[in-house]
């Protein structure tokens, strides 16, 4: 019994610079089943304001694949890769497209932020706490940086807003 697109798993393309609506089109032209995600950025040109679409994932594109079919794909101009781990081609969680394509559909504001988990090491870039490096913690939809005096066996923690926060280079130094 053949597979219907919305029966494959979504998998993640990596592509090259710029070249993500390109890839859309040429999936399209394919007949295999794409999304590409964008938010509206405003950006300013000779005095003048303009909004544009930008790839909420750049160098990425989502496609639903039979894995076992893929080399039309991987041929496609502009198409680097599939996103795998190890050798093996990862799919997606369907419930993931599926957040993000809700949230890209409302009347929210959308734009792409650093990908954070909870203890990883940040350094706040805005706000009253700006220019501070801590561990993020979370619970209940609320964050808070953690701020230790390792001598002491001591800490502090302050709630902060996600927009102000981003990931810590590894060196311990503040990422640029």
């Amino acid at each position: 019994m053949p597979t219907t697109d919305s029966q494959l798993p979504w998998y993640a393309l990596t592509v090259k610079h710029h070249h993500e609506k390109a890839v859309v089109q040429a999936l399209c032209g394919r007949d295999v089943e794409s999304y590409l995600p964008l938010y509206r950025n405003f950006h300013h040109s000779a005095g003048r304001k303009r909004a544009v679409d930008l790839p909420l994932f750049p160098g990425y594109v989502f496609c639903r694949l039979d894995i076992n079919h893929r080399l039309p794909v991987l041929l496609i101009p502009g198409v680097s890769s599939i996103v795998s781990v190890g050798r093996t081609p990862a799919p997606l969680p369907e419930e993931e497209i599926e957040n993000v394509r809700a949230m890209v559909q409302s009347d929210v504001p959308v734009a792409p932020h650093p990908f954070l988990t909870v203890g990883q090491a940040v350094c706040i870039d805005r706000g009253p706490l700006q220019g501070i490096q801590g561990t993020l913690v979370g619970s209940k939809g609320e964050y808070r940086l953690i701020v230790a005096i390792e001598l002491l066996q001591r800490a502090v923690s302050a709630e902060v807003d996600l927009s102000w926060v981003r990931p810590a280079d590894a060196s311990g130094l503040k990422a640029a």
